[in-house]
């Protein structure tokens, strides 16, 4: 049955994979300008470039000769140039993705953090005041946009209050090599003799995008972990222990937490692939160097190359996160297998 389940997983993620190399292929031909200069990246190409583009791109062979093609060079990591900077594609986005992977990795950690313990106090205390107060306040938080909660964040700590900086992931003063492009790990594996300043430097510059990115998961999970949290507690095998003398705390502890965490866990992972494309906003609003600013800035300056292997990465690994987070989900829940069966 796992064996069963795997295949089935595998042949969507290819699948998918597939559809979006299709996708990312033909946008080489949607964008306006020369087809082959779109994939390739390099501007007014020489009379000698152009036959060794053609050659190298396919461009004299049918168009299922030059999809094969494409496909290997982004296996092989030759994603064109960019317009704007004349770099490499995929160096830049190797560089760039940790900056957003990082600040989605935290945003979640937060989400976690704040949300399953609230979601499941709301459903301790279901229809009593905790439970009320939580809920005004995520559905506040969940109807407020990404992008103005942004702004008065701006608005209040950095503007009025001083107490955080409004932009960046470090302050110029530190110079900290790039090693893993992770910055609080490159500053842990510096010897820079003031590592410790440049470490509560970097915190104070991911406080605000982090809160504001945790925002909107940290209120989903809010929601979903209450409202499994109260399909379990109406189980009958928890209404014979609440029968049996069970305080409300051994219920929840020893018989209700585990099962209703389950379908929390495939939810988790979710909400890590909206935190892609969330950052993407946070990151543009907070000068947050990561791929999402990268992508808007490409898109503002029609840089191609740059848009085309951008949307590459980010829906790749959208993807594949949301492939993992199904898989860890069956892992814990081995009842889902049969259940998922067909289900895309």
């Amino acid at each position: 049955m796992l064996r069963e389940y795997l295949i089935r997983r595998f042949t969507l993620l290819c699948f998918m994979t597939l559809l979006l190399s299709l996708f990312t292929f033909w946008l080489s031909y949607l964008f306006p300008g020369d087809p082959l200069v779109n994939l390739s990246g390099i501007q007014n190409p020489s009379f000698e470039q152009i036959d060794e583009l053609t050659i190298k791109y396919r461009f004299d062979d049918n168009i299922v000769s030059q999809y094969l093609a494409f496909v290997g060079r982004i296996v092989a990591g030759d994603w064109g140039f960019s317009f704007a900077s004349g770099l490499p594609v995929f160096e830049q986005i190797k560089g760039l993705f940790p900056a957003t992977l990082e600040l989605s990795l935290y945003a979640l950690a937060v989400s976690v953090i704040l949300g399953v313990p609230a979601g499941i106090i709301a459903a301790a205390y279901h229809k009593k005041w905790p439970d009320r107060v939580i809920n005004a306040v995520t559905l506040m938080a969940y109807s407020t946009p990404i992008f103005w909660l942004a702004l008065i964040f701006i608005m209040v700590f950095c503007l009025q209050l001083g107490l955080l900086p409004m932009s960046g992931r470090l302050s110029l003063l530190y110079e900290i090599p790039e090693v893993t492009h992770f910055i609080i790990i490159d500053i842990l594996l510096s010897d820079s003799p003031y590592k410790g300043q440049a470490l509560l430097d970097s915190l104070r510059h991911l406080t605000l995008p982090t809160l504001v990115l945790a925002t909107y998961p940290t209120t989903v999970l809010v929601r979903f972990t209450r409202d499994s949290m109260l399909d379990v507690l109406e189980q009958n095998y928890i209404k014979t222990a609440r029968a049996k003398g069970l305080t409300r705390g051994q219920l929840i502890y020893h018989h209700a937490l585990r099962n209703a965490l389950l379908p929390v866990i495939k939810q988790i992972g979710l909400q890590f692939s909206t935190l892609i494309t969330l950052a993407m906003v946070t990151e543009v609003i907070f000068s947050w160097p990561g791929v999402g600013r990268w992508l808007i800035d490409s898109i503002y300056q029609r840089d191609y190359p740059a848009i085309q292997g951008g949307l590459l990465a980010v829906s790749m690994f959208i993807i594949i996160a949301t492939i993992i987070a199904d898989m860890m989900h069956t892992l814990f829940d081995p009842i889902s297998r049969n259940q998922a069966h067909g289900k895309i």
